[in-house]
């Protein structure tokens, strides 16, 4: 599946309309949690399963969004951290468990 569109919405959530005009709402905070990029993996591996992190306001905003070629898109967030590459598989993913 490929989005034809992407927007932070006002509630710190991304919605993402896909090419079948289906629609996905990702919580910012759990877009943040399952950040691929290879430093957030490596903490969530230190941490227990049972750990949630609390994110203030400011580190859940989103300064940019960038599409990674036919992919994927790479997030940087105002907090500085930028180096997750969230390929569109991935997103669906987090989407789908968001809603069950």
């Amino acid at each position: 599946m490929t989005p034809k569109k992407i927007k932070v919405l006002p509630e710190n959530k991304l919605q993402i309309i896909w090419h079948d005009n289906s629609e996905s709402i990702i919580k910012l905070a759990n877009l943040k949690r399952n950040c691929p990029c290879a430093v957030c993996d490596s903490e969530r591996e230190k941490q227990s399963s049972s750990y949630l992190p609390i994110y203030s306001d400011w580190e859940l905003k989103i300064k940019s969004i960038d599409k990674i070629g036919t992919y994927a898109i790479s997030i940087v967030w105002d907090d500085g951290h930028n180096t997750g590459i969230y390929t569109f598989d991935h997103l669906a993913k987090l989407a789908e468990n968001a809603s069950s």
